[in-house]
Order: C-alpha cells, then structure tokens, then sequence
C-alpha cells in the first residue's frame, strides 16, 4: 500500500507514518512546518521516519500540485491543520481557514478525481462539539462549537462528508477527544503538565480546573486510524467518536502527577480562556461497531509514559527559546 500522511511531521502524524512504515508500507508524508510552535520540536519526529520507503516534502497543500501528490496513492490519511482554540480568535482566523477548510478541500478535490483512492481518513475533533447537550455525546448530537477553530474544523468535516456522499470519495472522519503522549504540542495541557512537573516550574491552569475532559491516548488514536485506512465496509462520509473514555477532570490529574513526582506540583489558577469547554465525553458505541476499536491506554497508564518521555527528552524541550530561564 501507499500512503499520503499529511501533517507528517506532527504529532499524531508522525506516529502514523511510523507505524505504516513498520507494517511495510510506502508512504508520503508532507508538512509545511508551520510555525505554530518550535520546528526543532517537528524535526525530530521527522526524525523518526528514516526509511527507504519514506519520502518526506515540506509543502503547503494549498499551493501543492494535488494530482501528482494523490499518484498512486492508496489511503489518505490527513492529519494536517492548523491547531490551538486559544488562538484562533482575532486576526489568525484566516490562517485556520486556510490550513483547516481550503486545505480540505483541495485534497477532496484530488482525491474525486482519483480512480486508485481506496480510503481518505480525516483527523477532526470534539471541538465540534462545543458545550454538548449530553454525555456520552454520540455523532448524532448537534455540533455546536465554541471556538473559531471549532468552527473550522466542523466545516472541514462536512467537506468531507459531502464528497463522500456526492462524488463516492471513500471518506470517514474521526472525531479526535483530547489526544496526549509522549510528544504532544508543547502548548497542550498534559505536556505542560509533566514538562513543569519535571523541571518544578509552575503550572497554570485556565478556569477552577473543574472542567472535564475524556482524553485519548496517542497509541489508541494511530490504532484507530489504521483500522478506519483498512475497512471495507464503512460507507462514503462516516463520522465516528474516538474518544478514550476517561472522563476525569484537570484537577483529578493534577493529583494522579503529584503522586508521580518527589515533590509537591506548584499549581495556578488563572481566568478560564474563551473557547474552552467545560466538558467533554464521547460516546464509543459507533466506531466499536463500524471499526472494532477500542480504547486500551488508560489515564494513568498514559499519563506515566509522557512523564517518563518528559524526563527523556529534557535536553531537547529545555533547550527551546520558551523554555529558557
């Protein structure tokens, strides 16, 4: 098989790119390497891709030749995006609506025209939710997001859809619930969490910390988009949850780190942000029927191993401009 992975150089993306060139698949992967945070921090999982049957094109989707990066391509699996609900008020809106919606659907457009697409997998999110109705929420509750990222991302996943459900491209997208592990975004909560833990800095937190969030494991997010690449009996413009089923909330692990650590965690609480919900809990019900999947890392489990990572790579994290003293 052949495998476009885009956003290849992130964190959810790398990991799949890996596990496709493990399983001996060729892939493609491309990134534009935007500066959303430290490229060193990209380079690395790049890094971990070297293989003969890996190419690597630092590329913008927008602006890249479509047909000829779909050449032969088997499964797509589209990973890339502009992240961060914090930013994507005010000016950097049409950044998000670029990289999140033209870039989509530009790819789509590709891929109807390809005669040899046998899956295009989409990375969305609970963003798109917003403040559910209901938990668990399940794909038939009303998308209701929050955030002009929300926003984007929904409008991305019905691009998606709609090319399924029109034109037969062999699309299913993935509701993503807050996806952590070793090398996730530095300005994500579990990595600012373990990265202050281990260097006893302080840790902020927006709101009472009360809030609640149904996190997901980066293994079991790679594992369900390998399962949703190989199905043959999903039809065109499926959505499915894939969400991890802990439902804890911020300060519940703020106590399962203290327990981790020799030393008390130093914890802030500053004004909730805009854009951020206070719950999320996702419904696995769909995806177990229409892919076999289910969650297998727990909170603790996970949580653990990004520690320990932390502990790892601190002469790389320490080493950025952020993170200097």
């Amino acid at each position: 098989m052949k495998a476009l992975v885009t956003g290849a150089a992130g964190f959810v993306g790398s990991r799949i790119a890996r596990h496709l060139l493990d399983d001996g698949h060729d892939v493609l992967g491309v990134d534009a390497l935007t500066p959303y945070y430290a490229e060193e921090l990209k380079s690395q999982n790049l890094s971990t891709l070297e293989a003969p049957t890996f190419e690597f094109r630092r590329q913008d989707i927008v602006d890249a030749d479509i047909e000829e990066l779909l050449d032969g391509v088997d499964v797509v699996f589209h990973q890339a995006g502009q992240p961060g609900v914090r930013a994507s008020w005010g000016e950097d809106f049409e950044i998000y609506t670029r990289n999140n919606i033209l870039a989509t659907q530009r790819l789509l457009e590709g891929a109807a025209k390809s005669d040899a697409l046998k899956k295009f997998v989409y990375a969305s999110s609970s963003s798109i939710y917003g403040d559910a109705e209901r938990f668990p929420t399940t794909e038939a509750d009303l998308p209701r997001p929050v955030s002009p990222y929300g926003v984007t991302k929904l409008a991305a996943e019905h691009l998606v859809s709609l090319y399924g459900t029109n034109f037969g491209v062999p699309t299913i997208s993935l509701r993503y619930f807050t996806v952590y592990g070793p090398g996730q975004r530095p300005d994500m909560a579990f990595t600012r969490f373990v990265q202050a833990a281990v260097a006893e800095r302080r840790i902020r937190i927006f709101g009472t910390g009360e809030q609640i969030r149904d996190f997901t494991f980066v293994d079991d997010i790679v594992a369900a988009n390998l399962l949703a690449g190989e199905a043959t009996n999903v039809s065109p413009g499926q959505v499915v949850n894939v969400s991890g089923g802990s439902k804890i909330s911020v300060n519940e692990v703020l106590r399962i780190l203290d327990d981790m650590v020799d030393h008390p965690l130093d914890v802030q609480y500053v004004e909730r942000a805009r854009g951020d919900v206070f719950r999320t809990g996702g419904s696995s019900d769909r995806v177990r029927e229409l892919l076999g999947w289910r969650s297998r890392v727990t909170i603790e489990e996970g949580l653990a191993r990004q520690l320990d990572w932390a502990r790892d790579t601190v002469d790389v994290w320490g080493a950025l401009p952020e993170n200097r003293a």
